[in-house]
């Protein structure tokens, strides 16, 4: 437990950072006591530094698998209004723009899929680009790429890229409000001409999973979950893109925040107002981002379904749910008793509406937003539902992952990832990357308890487990 902070349990889950300083709300970290002895303390004091900001509201929040990030930690949720001064943080989004998992029903159950498990993963790996600077067969010139940036994943789907009922298991419908690709540079729209479509690197992959565990019958079959089932996750992003358009507004907000009177207290946490002109910019480009990501991950989907039909036909991949970590949303939340529209960061944290909000789809609407819970090769995956109590608690945010434990250098100095895929083998796991280093960088190893982390989280209040997953087969970027 930290010594450099001075931490208040308020509950079992829950922590506190009373304001000290240039703090203007608290910090709250949502978490057990062994995942609180884990964090670095990077993460409490880029929280009190995200409580500075200006124009923040009720506090600024770590979910239960934060860690250090470039700016705010990564699991990290803020709120800020715009009309006291509510800023708007690149850093506070991160560079992955709308980096996000979605989840795939495939019709098949863990009998269906044992035999063909080989023959699935090497069409997936042959089918789906991998890898740093990976690149696909769809090249977008300059008028595509604004109807990219503009449609999203709709615009996906008006190419042959997928279903028009997938777009209602998407947030925003698949369709981010308010993007404006005039704001997304030459070089951001070359970065991602040739890359639509491929899933990257990191700490991206595509999964096949058997549902191990039902924890919430109703919610799952809600869900349409049940145990043993095949189930596909698909976590990547916005590419070059989102990258792109990170790294040029840092640069941007950083010069300019001393105009804009704004004190940074780190310089990752660049920032500029959100009513300025810079920030309405950034708004329109990262929103171009969200939609960037949201059209990867449809044509993705596209080339998972056609992989399915031609190794295990009888499958029919309909989408469970798209959700999004690394984003700001203006949404409106209930604030010491009235609702306000507020812009939301979340790092690294995934939105999680609870049961009867109305951008939830109507066929989810009564049991709450589905929230994916990515697991790391070797270790399993989570769904669970949105809460009504997240509103007051988080702004209706959840954990994204497990968080790692550990950087990516510290694991490849401990793991090798070919001792890694093998002893995965063994547990009769599939693994195909183009990246040994990657899979060390990844080892299951460098990262948290997801248990854990998704405990804490349904204890905390903040979202209410419904499934647990087991990897299969993994295409590891």
């Amino acid at each position: 437990m930290s010594a450099a902070f001075p931490l208040q349990q308020q509950s079992e889950f829950s922590w506190c950072i009373e304001p000290v300083g240039k703090m203007r709300v608290p910090g709250i970290i949502y978490a057990d006591e062994a995942l609180m002895r884990g964090m670095d303390d990077k993460v409490f004091e880029q929280l009190c530094n995200v409580a500075s900001l200006p124009g923040i509201v009720q506090a600024a929040y770590a979910m239960p698998d934060a860690h250090w990030g470039y700016g705010f930690p990564i699991g990290g949720v803020a709120a800020f209004d715009a009309d006291e001064g509510g800023v708007i943080s690149a850093g506070g989004v991160g560079f992955d723009i709308s980096c996000g998992v979605r989840a795939l029903r495939t019709g098949l159950t863990i009998d269906d899929l044992e035999s063909h498990k080989k023959a699935l993963a090497d069409a997936l790996f042959r089918q789906i680009p991998v890898g740093v600077g990976s690149t696909g067969r769809i090249h977008l010139n300059d008028k595509g790429m604004t109807a990219m940036l503009k449609g999203g994943a709709r615009w996906a789907v008006e190419q042959g890229f997928g279903r028009a009922e997938d777009l209602e298991h998407i947030e925003e419908r698949g369709c981010m409000a308010g993007a404006d690709p005039a704001e997304v540079s030459a070089r951001a729209r070359k970065r991602q001409q040739d890359e639509m479509g491929t899933l990257g690197s990191g700490n991206h992959y595509l999964e096949v999973q058997r549902v191990a565990e039902i924890y919430d019958p109703v919610i799952a079959a809600a869900f349409g979950l049940k145990e043993n089932d095949v189930v596909v996750f698909i976590h990547c992003g916005s590419r070059g893109l989102g990258h792109q358009i990170g790294t040029e507004f840092l640069k941007y907000m950083v010069l300019a925040a001393s105009k804009h009177g704004i004190e940074l207290p780190d310089r990752e946490l660049a920032c500029a107002p959100i009513l300025s002109e810079l920030g309405q910019a950034y708004l329109g480009a990262m929103r171009a981002g969200i939609n960037c990501a949201l059209a990867n991950r449809q044509i993705i989907t596209h080339l998972t379904r056609q992989v399915f039909a031609e190794v295990l036909p009888q499958a029919d991949l309909t989408l469970l749910f798209d959700v999004s970590h690394n984003t700001c949303k203006l949404e409106t939340h209930p604030v010491a008793g009235r609702q306000r529209q507020l812009f939301v960061h979340r790092k690294g944290a995934t939105r999680a509406f609870g049961p009867g909000h109305a951008d939830i789809p109507a066929t989810l609407r009564a049991v709450g937003q589905p929230v994916l819970i990515g697991g790391s090769m070797g270790t399993e995956s989570h769904i669970l539902a949105g809460s009504r109590s997240g509103a007051e608690l988080s702004f209706n945010s959840a954990c994204h992952g497990a968080g790692r434990a550990m950087s990516r250098h510290q694991a490849t100095k401990r793991w090798r990832g070919r001792t890694l895929v093998d002893e995965l083998a063994e547990r009769g796991i599939i693994i195909r990357t183009p990246s040994m280093r990657g899979v060390a960088e990844e080892a299951p190893g460098a990262y948290k308890d997801v248990r854990a982390v998704v405990d804490a989280a349904e204890k905390a209040g903040l979202a209410h487990k419904v499934a647990r997953m087991e990897p299969r087969v993994c295409i590891k970027g």
